[in-house]
């Protein structure tokens, strides 16, 4: 039995990084030299492919809209710079590479008619890579990394906040730390929020044996369940769905991935995870760790279900996590996830705001850059408070007016005292995606219109939609005119029919294709750009089933609580095969004392924890080895013959119970049937 993938999990990162990624050679290392101006360029050159008059007045528009003479987060992006490594790589102790920050070196030139300026010059701020002073106390390593690692000085050792993804990167920031400001033992770690880019890396700076000698694991409340459970029973299709949000599978250059505007990459190595020795659980809580008096502000069910912020009153400093951000975050995140309440997001910068705003001189998060001074502070924090409300808020009032999840983001007409400010922008989540998140919050995905109750699926409905408009040719050449007329939403609406009707039809697929190039030159989302031009590369070239994919991290599985364990194997049943075999089996961990009786009934799965049947067959098995079983690091009989596992009743029965569990395929279809 093989667990699901997790979000961002070690198969995702395969996914990403062992692909036919081109990357560049590493030039200048000072961020002062990558901090470059963002203007038009018509160079040709043989890695620019076509860009129709469409994507260049789109982005001309952007250019026009936007103030990209204003450089100060240019200036904040730089401030503190102390150094950085020249070689352009992590390495990872197989000598793969975990992360390549020189990969994006292209970004030191002028953006190109390709890529919508406005990302261009987010791209530009989040490659700047190395080690940045933000105050005598605080240090950031940034860009090596999608997220942030920050330093702070304790009285013994450093305070680290959110050690990244992977290990090989979090060791790699503290080399360099240790490089420019002397070696200095970790005194404790701090977990802003349970998903993986910020606390994966935990392996990479402390041990066990560092926990057991006093380095504290500080998280939220309910941390750890939260971290392993968010993704895990629809982890596969969401991890196939961010191989095309976070451009993994693509290669990097102005006509391909850029960055996802919350950062640009995802690193890929070994996924760690440690039990807090301290959970923080309310609003108003103070602690003094290693010196440092941290008041925190609790913010769950927000960007992450487990997540606080934090201020420092000796720093005058502000930790604020992923809650605020030089971007629009995702309420709704492509790759699939529960959607996030903007009511609860807004609530939570605002209580920032009125507690925090007038004494912070400095804030600080998990991603981008730093703010310093309270009153750039107080206008930073209002505007994505704003931000979060005006989304949340219109969209309910224009629903309630009877329009829809698809015409209430045509309608939403954003303020200019949100709009114009680059840190509201969509360079990660998108207004669109937002608002309909906030509509299905309140009223699912119907709209309430009966033709909608019971529609056909997408290929039978394809092919109907095709033979009304009288086949498949004219179809192509009422496609190519929208194409050539700039009109690429709806070319790809229909065209998308066409390949789902067809799949074999090569001239749709060539079409709908170059039509996704052109809506990704035009995207501002970082995560919609990546899914265009991720979709035209599999409809060009099919889906590049990578037989490295692994599955999720060996600490993350030893995690998993039991009970939800027996989900996972509910939701991976065979319900048409088990139907008929209703039989019960009954589970004890031999060395935790736990116990389960599973039900199989109906093609459905139960499970009820500290119950027993007397005469259900019964696998005892230790914690350990049903992780081994799990990580595919032991057999059954070898972990019977160790000891570590029996069956008291019919193994054939458990066999056969086993036999209705399915792993599903990773690597399906998305742009075909």
């Amino acid at each position: 039995m093989r667990l699901t993938h997790l979000y961002l999990s070690a198969a995702l990162l395969t996914a990403l990084t062992a692909c036919n990624n081109h990357t560049q050679s590493r030039a200048q290392e000072k961020p002062q030299d990558q901090a470059i101006s963002v203007s038009h360029t018509d160079t040709p050159s043989p890695e620019m492919p076509f860009v129709s008059e469409r994507v260049k007045s789109e982005n001309a528009r952007v250019r026009k809209y936007l103030d990209f003479s204003d450089m100060s987060d240019f200036e904040r992006a730089k401030r503190g710079f102390i150094a950085t490594f020249d070689d352009g790589k992590v390495i990872k102790a197989d000598g793969s590479t975990a992360y390549d920050f020189g990969a994006y070196d292209f970004l030191k030139a002028d953006a190109p008619n390709t890529v919508n300026p406005s990302l261009w010059r987010q791209s530009q701020l989040n490659a700047m890579h190395g080690l940045f002073k933000v105050s005598d106390h605080i240090y950031q390593v940034r860009a090596y990394d999608l997220s942030n690692i920050t330093f702070i000085e304790g009285d013994s050792g450093w305070i680290v906040i959110d050690p990244l993804i992977s290990a090989p990167t979090a060791a790699r920031a503290k080399a360099l730390i240790d490089r420019e400001l002397g070696v200095k033992s970790i005194s404790a770690v701090i977990f802003t929020h349970s998903h993986v880019d910020h606390f994966g890396g935990v392996k990479g700076l402390v041990t066990p044996e560092d926990i057991k000698n006093g380095v504290q694991i500080i998280a939220p409340k309910d941390f750890v369940f939260e971290a392993v459970s968010e993704n895990i029973l629809a982890g596969n299709a969401m991890s196939r769905r961010a191989s095309y949000m976070f451009g993994g599978l693509l290669p990097k250059g102005p006509a391909h991935q850029v960055g996802v505007g919350l950062g640009q990459t995802i690193s890929s190595g070994d996924i760690g995870l440690y039990q807090p020795t301290l959970e923080v659980e309310k609003t108003g809580e103070t602690h003094v760790i290693d010196g440092v008096e941290m008041e925190f502000i609790m913010a769950m069910g927000a960007e992450a279900p487990s997540e606080f912020m934090f201020y420092m009153p000796g720093f005058k400093a502000f930790c604020q996590a992923e809650i605020i951000n030089h971007t629009l975050h995702n309420m709704y995140t492509p790759r699939g996830a529960k959607v996030r309440d903007g009511r609860l997001w807004s609530g939570y910068i605002d209580e920032a705001v009125y507690k925090y705003a007038k004494k912070t001189d400095i804030s600080f998060g998990s991603h981008h850059w730093p703010i310093w001074g309270s009153d750039e502070v107080t206008t930073f924090w209002e505007g994505q408070r704003d931000l979060y409300r005006y989304i949340h808020d219109q969209t309910v009032r224009y629903a309630n007016m009877g329009y829809t999840l698809h015409e209430i983001p045509e309608k939403l007409n954003m303020p200019d005292g949100i709009a114009k400010q680059f840190a509201n922008r969509d360079y990660y989540g998108t207004l669109s995606h937002n608002s309909k998140s906030q509509y299905q919050l309140y009223y699912g995905y119907f709209d309430g219109n009966p033709a909608n109750l019971d529609p056909l699926a997408p290929t039978p409905e394809a092919k109907k939609f095709i033979d009304y408009m009288g086949g498949a040719n004219a179809v192509l050449k009422k496609a190519q005119d929208d194409f050539d007329a700039g009109e690429f939403r709806f070319a790809a609406t229909v065209l998308n029919k066409l390949v789902f009707a067809e799949p074999s039809n090569t001239a749709a697929s060539n079409l709908l294709a170059k039509t996704y190039d052109q809506l990704a030159y035009m995207a501002e989302s970082g995560s919609w750009r990546n899914f265009y031009l991720t979709g035209a590369q599999e409809l060009r070239g099919g889906v590049a089933d990578l037989a490295t994919t692994q599955t999720a991290s060996a600490d993350i599985v030893k995690a998993i609580p039991l009970s939800l364990y027996f989900d996972l194997l509910a939701v991976r049943l065979n319900a048409e095969k088990a139907a008929k075999k209703d039989r019960d089996l009954n589970f004890e961990i031999t060395d935790t004392g736990q116990t389960a009786h599973l039900i199989l009934s109906n093609g459905t799965l139960h499970h009820r924890m500290g119950q027993t049947h007397p005469d259900a067959p019964t696998i005892k098995i230790t914690r350990a080895a049903l992780d081994q079983l799990n990580l595919k690091e032991k057999k059954f009989g070898e972990l019977a013959k160790s000891g570590d596992a029996s069956i008291d009743g019919n193994p054939l029965a458990v066999r056969a119970f086993f036999g209705l569990i399915e792993e599903p395929e990773f690597w399906f279809e998305i742009v075909r049937p």
